[in-house]
């Protein structure tokens, strides 16, 4: 029997996986790391990396743990400057730069834990995820003026359209604190997209739930690739989620690239085999 995962994939189809080409010959993609090397002391924890992600695609990264792939997403998203290598979004270098310097330009993430707050309601957790495209001041908040309520209204009105696509309109004004791990994993899907991000990262979003859970967020992931047209890069350890869901796979061993392809080729290769699904 096909998994639920599967189902869903099938309605919505797969990806083109096109991009587009810059008249250097380099392909810009909305995202591409380039020969990245980390190494912490004497330990190497990304050896030479390099990945690219197409538009409307959604990229999985495996691999055995230690191997690499949260290091991976952390040097992205700038949490880590790479010793060797650069990350590029859309074309752009943005190797070295702040954290909220990379978001602001487009790259938005979940964690393994849920980085919301506990006390906050849904929607105030879903708008504060909006933060970084206010433009208002503080002065100009704290007096109200009429451009500061239009922007606040419109920033609300955004994140009420994210709370009916997340399908959580039932407790959008309860603390997140009180809610189902499954439902605070939504909503942490949720503060990413307040962002509207041009690319999301999603570290082992299915860590902790139960098949029902998953196949809920299996349907919101691609739902994002497919609907919002958010290419999404997934590291994930349920095999079952990844094969089903992903357009193309990386698998990452002690800190390298020992394979790429479509699920069904990676499901194939001696090296991953050996490496992490024997």
């Amino acid at each position: 029997m096909r998994s639920g995962y599967a189902r869903l994939h099938e309605v919505w189809g797969k990806s083109t996986g096109r991009n587009m080409t810059t008249n250097n010959g380099h392909v810009s993609s909305p995202l591409a790391v380039r020969g990245a090397t980390l190494k912490f002391g004497g330990v190497t924890a990304l050896d030479d990396v390099s990945i690219s992600v197409a538009d409307d695609e959604l990229l999985a990264i495996i691999g055995p743990n230690g191997a690499g792939k949260t290091s991976l997403l952390n040097v992205t998203a700038g949490f880590y400057r790479p010793q060797k290598g650069r990350v590029e979004l859309s074309g752009q270098d943005v190797t070295g730069l702040r954290v909220d310097q990379i978001a602001r330009r487009g790259l938005a993430r979940t964690f393994q834990g849920t980085h919301l707050f506990a006390g906050q309601t849904v929607v105030e957790n879903i708008m504060i995820g909006r933060h970084m495209l206010m433009k208002s001041n503080v002065v100009q908040a704290f007096f109200q003026f009429g451009p500061v309520m239009r922007e606040e209204s419109e920033h609300r009105e955004a994140a009420e359209e994210i709370i009916d696509f997340l399908e959580i309109e039932a407790i959008r004004n309860r603390p997140v604190g009180t809610l189902g791990y499954g439902l605070r994993k939504r909503v942490d899907l949720g503060r990413a997209l307040a962002q509207e991000p041009s690319i999301l990262l999603m570290d082992e979003p299915m860590a902790g739930m139960n098949s029902e859970e998953k196949e809920d967020l299996a349907r919101f992931i691609l739902d994002v690739r497919e609907a919002r047209k958010i290419p999404v890069v997934l590291v994930e350890h349920d095999m079952g989620v990844v094969m089903d869901l992903a357009d193309r796979i990386v698998v990452l061993d002690f800190g390298r690239v020992i394979a790429e392809g479509t699920p069904e080729e990676i499901q194939k290769d001696p090296a991953v085999i050996k490496a992490y699904l024997g």
